[in-house]
């Protein structure tokens, strides 16, 4: 029997996706992520309507994986989000770089939803705004041009060195924006390279945002970036790991830690102590919560690590207490307030 022919009279365009986001994207994304943003997609380039709880009915995943993966492809800049005043997402906008078309003004364009029934923003290209320490998208093109320089192809033989490793294309766009939209001259190339590798740090992202630290503080040369490593000791970069942070510290957060130490006249161990109980506590905002603990510390008297342990048991007697007496009431046969006083103790701490 011959081979069949099937088709169908009401075929459907194809969905295109753009040779970058293949050669840029698609190894450093995770299933969920990939599957999301195809199926965005695909839903745009046949205009039709979608929403946050039908995607995650689509793939089986909770709304909270599928804003886990808007969120991924927003750090990456393929797509913006845009929220209400309630912080809930009313709009997606999918950058220029994607390859769907302009859709004309007066053609129905699709909405993506975040509850199913009311409509979002429209979804339509946009370009993503001018910042000089955003990686651009370097084609395959502007990656050969930049290895076949004798300079570079140096530089990149002996990052490999220092790396122990072959450089992937993602990687070499990482030196690429370094060198060409930072400044950085080999020089300093070689130094930042030598340098992150001296604090057992070879991830080209960890090296990539040393590299914009610098920047944003005017480092030219390698003497003045030895300089700005000079100006911390090691007990700072202690701190900053503590409370998750594996970058060189802002002026904002060296000022934090100057602080604590300074100021407030702690040792590590006390400083220590309040990281650890913000790491547990928050995800966001941790040099501005860690900064509650240890003041409320500072005005409570503590001076050392004992001083905390004394406090803490003087608040759960305090907490045991007010349990106590309340059982003990004798008019406990009517309701009585319930407080969450480690909430409470959180709130204070906040203000």
């Amino acid at each position: 029997m011959g081979h069949l022919t099937i088709y169908q009279d009401n075929y459907v365009n194809s969905t295109v996706i753009s040779n970058r986001f293949i050669d840029e994207y698609m190894d450093e994304a995770n299933d969920a992520q990939l599957k999301i943003y195809l199926y965005l997609i695909r839903m745009m380039s046949a205009r039709l309507s979608t929403s946050i709880s039908d995607i995650a009915d689509k793939f089986n995943y909770t709304e909270k994986d599928v804003m886990r993966a808007l969120k991924y492809w927003e750090k990456k800049r393929l797509l913006a989000l845009e929220y209400d005043d309630r912080k809930n997402v009313t709009g997606i906008h999918l950058m220029d770089f994607a390859p769907l078309p302009v859709i004309p003004a007066a053609a129905p364009v699709p909405t993506v939803s975040a509850s199913g029934s009311a409509p979002l923003a429209s979804v339509v290209p946009i370009s993503p705004r001018e910042n000089p320490y955003v990686k651009p998208n370097y084609t395959l093109d502007e990656l050969k041009a930049f290895k076949s320089d004798e300079a570079t192809s140096r530089l990149l033989f002996i990052a490999e060195q220092y790396l122990k490793k072959t450089l992937s294309p993602n990687e070499i766009r990482t030196i690429l924006f370094i060198s060409d939209k930072l400044g950085f001259s080999e020089d300093l190339i070689d130094y930042l390279i030598q340098y992150c590798v001296g604090r057992d740090k070879r991830d080209l992202r960890y090296i990539e945002k040393v590299a914009i630290s610098w920047a944003q503080q005017g480092i030219t040369t390698p003497e003045q970036a030895a300089g700005l490593a000079g100006k911390y000791d090691k007990s700072v970069y202690d701190i900053m790991k503590a409370l998750g942070k594996n970058s060189v510290p802002t002026e904002t957060e060296a000022a934090y830690i100057a602080r604590w130490r300074n100021e407030y006249g702690f040792e590590a161990d006390v400083i220590f102590s309040a990281c650890e109980r913000t790491v547990l506590a928050t995800d966001s905002h941790r040099f501005e919560y860690a900064d509650s603990i240890l003041n409320s510390w500072r005005k409570a008297g503590v001076h050392h690590k004992s001083d905390i342990r004394a406090l803490d048991e003087t608040y759960h007697r305090s907490k045991a207490s007010k349990n106590t007496a309340v059982s003990g009431n004798a008019f406990n046969q009517f309701k009585q307030n319930s407080y969450d006083f480690d909430l409470l103790e959180k709130e204070l701490l906040s203000n």
